[in-house]
C-alpha cells in the first residue's frame, strides 16, 4: 500500500475527534452512550487483529477489553456522579491511548474500514473532566459533604482527588479545594504522579484563601521540611508568620439559601404539616370525555400556587421510546436565547411531534385543559437529560425568546435516588421525582402578571440519573380555557 492511500485510509478509519460545541459531563446518559460504543469498537478492533495475527497489539488490546467487560452496565454506573467522573477520565485516556498506540497497526486492516468508520468515537475534553469535578464540588456544596462521604461507594486516587481539587482552587473555593487536597495527601503512593510538595503546596495556599493563617503556615512549614534549602518557601513561610496575629479554626462556610437548603430535604415542619391536609383524588380535569372512563390520580402538592403531580400518566415504554429518539439529538441545555450557563448543567432537545410524542401532548391537553391546537399555544416537548452533579438554578418559566408560558407541565422520566427534586424556594416546597408521575403550575396570574412564588429549581443530582420532559404551554389561545381577569389579586 503507498504511503499516500495508506495516509487516506488512516484519515478514513480513524477520526478520533471532539465536535464544536459538544460536551459529555452535562448528560451522564451521553458518557453511558460513549462507554458503550466503546466497547464496541474495541471488539471490532479485536477482530481486526485476530484476523491478521498482530500479536504486539492484541495483549494491549485484550487487557482494554477486560477494562470494557459485558458485565459492567454503564447506565447503572452513572448513578454515582463519583464513578461517573472516574468512567469519563479513563475514556478520555483510553481514547488516547488507542490513538497513539493501536492507530498504527490498522493500515493492515482495509476489509474493516466500513465498520469502524461507523463506530467513529469523540474523546472527552479537558473540559470535560472539570466540568465533572465541578459538578462533585457542587454537590459538596449543596449537600454539605466531605470527600470522604461523596466517595464512600467509590474512592478516587491521589491524582483524581488533585483534579477535583485544582478545579475548586479556579473557582475560588478554596475550603472544598483543601479537603480534596488533604484526601488526596491521604492516598499518595509511589505510582502517583501527583507530588507531595505540590499538595502541601495548595494545602498552605488554600487555607491562606480562606483566611486560617495558622493552617497555612502548618502546611507551609511541612513543605519546608521537604526541603530546607528551598529559600522561596522559606520566605512565604516567613510571610505567613508575619501576618499572623490571632488564632484562627478553619471550618466550612455553613450559609445556606432556601434553595440549598430544600434540596437537602430540610423542609420548614409548618410546611410539611400544611401539605399533609392537601388532597389526593380521581379527577377528570374537568368532565373531560377522554377521562371519564379512566380518570387521572391527582394529588395537590401545593395550594398557593396551585403545584398539582398527575400519577402515571405516562408509561415505562413511552419514557424508552422518548429517551430513544431524543439520544443522538441532545445537546447542552442552554439559559435564555442561545446561551450556555453554569447555571443549568443537562443536554436536553425539542421532539418533533411523531406517533408517541402526539399521544403524550394530547395527554397533557386533555389534563391541563389548556389549547394546544397551534404552534402559537405551545413548544414542542423538551426532553432533558441531567449530568455530573447536574441541576438548574432558581428561575421562572414564564418567558422564553417570544412568547409568554402560562403554565409548565413537567414530567418526570426516572426516578432519583437522592437529589435531583425540583424545589420553589418561595413557597418553601420540595417535589421529589417520581417515574411516570407529572407536576403542573401557572407561571402567569390570570390577569397576565408572573406569579413570584413560581421560582422554581432543579436540585443537583447526588445519586442516580434524571430524565425529565417538559411541555411549555403559551398564553396565546388561551382565552376561553382560563379566561383573564382585571382583579390585581387573581
Amino acid at each position: 500500500m503507498a504511503v499516500k492511500e495508506l495516509r487516506v485510509f488512516i484519515v478514513c478509519i480513524w477520526t478520533v475527534y471532539s465536535a464544536a460545541g459538544h460536551e459529555f459531563f452535562s448528560s451522564t446518559d451521553q458518557i453511558a452512550q460513549l462507554y458503550g460504543k466503546m466497547k464496541d469498537l474495541l471488539k471490532v478492533f479485536s477482530r481486526c487483529i485476530d484476523a491478521k495475527n498482530v500479536a504486539t497489539t492484541k495483549s494491549v488490546l485484550l487487557n482494554l477489553l477486560l477494562s470494557y467487560s459485558d458485565s459492567e452496565n454503564p447506565e447503572e454506573a452513572m448513578r454515582n456522579p463519583v464513578t461517573a467522573y472516574r468512567l469519563l477520565r479513563q475514556l478520555r485516556n483510553d481514547l488516547i491511548f488507542i490513538e497513539e498506540h493501536i492507530k498504527p497497526n490498522l493500515y493492515q486492516c482495509k476489509e474493516y474500514q466500513d465498520e469502524l468508520d461507523a463506530k467513529l468515537l469523540e474523546i472527552p475534553q479537558l473540559e470535560d473532566l472539570d466540568g465533572a469535578a465541578s459538578g462533585l464540588i457542587r454537590l459538596q456544596e449543596i449537600y454539605k459533604l466531605h470527600p470522604e462521604d461523596i466517595t464512600k461507594e467509590t474512592s478516587l486516587n491521589a491524582n483524581e482527588a488533585y483534579h477535583v481539587g485544582l478545579v475548586a482552587y479556579d473557582e475560588h473555593k478554596f475550603q472544598h479545594a483543601f479537603l480534596w487536597f488533604l484526601y488526596s495527601l491521604d492516598r499518595l503512593t509511589e505510582y502517583s504522579t501527583t507530588t507531595e510538595e505540590e499538595l502541601l503546596n495548595y494545602l498552605s495556599s488554600s487555607a491562606y484563601h480562606f483566611g486560617s493563617l495558622s493552617v497555612a503556615i502548618f502546611f507551609k512549614q511541612q513543605l519546608l521540611n521537604l526541603d530546607p534549602s528551598n529559600d522561596e518557601v522559606r520566605v512565604q513561610l516567613n510571610w505567613l508568620l508575619h501576618l499572623q496575629s490571632n488564632p484562627d479554626i478553619f471550618t466550612l462556610n455553613t450559609e445556606s439559601s432556601n434553595y440549598e437548603t430544600l434540596c437537602r430535604g430540610e423542609v420548614d415542619e409548618r410546611t410539611s404539616k400544611r401539605q399533609r391536609a392537601l388532597s389526593c383524588r380521581y379527577s377528570t380535569c374537568g368532565g373531560n370525555p377522554r377521562l371519564m372512563y379512566a380518570p387521572v390520580k391527582e394529588e395537590v402538592e401545593w395550594d398557593e400556587p396551585q403545584i398539582i403531580r398527575y400519577h402515571g400518566i405516562i408509561s415505562d415504554r413511552e419514557i424508552e421510546i422518548l429517551k430513544n429518539i431524543s439520544r443522538p439529538q441532545l445537546s447542552r441545555s442552554q439559559v435564555g436565547k442561545g446561551t450556555v450557563s453554569d447555571l443549568r448543567t443537562s443536554q436536553s432537545v425539542f421532539l418533533k411531534e411523531d406517533y408517541t410524542v402526539a399521544r403524550i401532548n394530547q395527554r397533557i391537553a386533555d389534563i391541563s385543559g389548556l389549547s394546544m391546537e397551534s404552534e402559537e399555544s405551545e413548544e414542542s416537548l423538551h426532553v432533558q437529560n441531567y449530568g455530573i452533579g447536574g441541576r438548574y438554578e432558581p428561575h421562572y418559566d414564564a418567558w422564553d425568546n417570544e412568547n409568554e408560558r402560562i403554565a409548565t407541565f413537567l414530567i418526570y422520566m426516572s426516578d432519583v435516588e437522592i437529589g435531583g427534586a425540583t424545589v420553589f424556594p418561595k413557597v418553601g416546597v420540595a417535589l421529589q421525582p417520581e417515574k411516570g408521575s407529572a407536576v403542573f403550575w401557572y407561571n402567569l396570574h390570570k390577569n397576565g402578571t408572573l406569579d413570584l412564588k413560581t421560582l422554581h429549581a432543579g436540585c443537583p443530582v447526588l445519586m442516580g440519573n434524571k430524565w425529565v420532559a417538559n411541555k411549555w404551554i403559551h398564553e396565546y389561545g388561551q382565552v376561553f380555557r382560563r379566561p383573564c381577569s382585571l382583579s390585581d389579586r387573581e
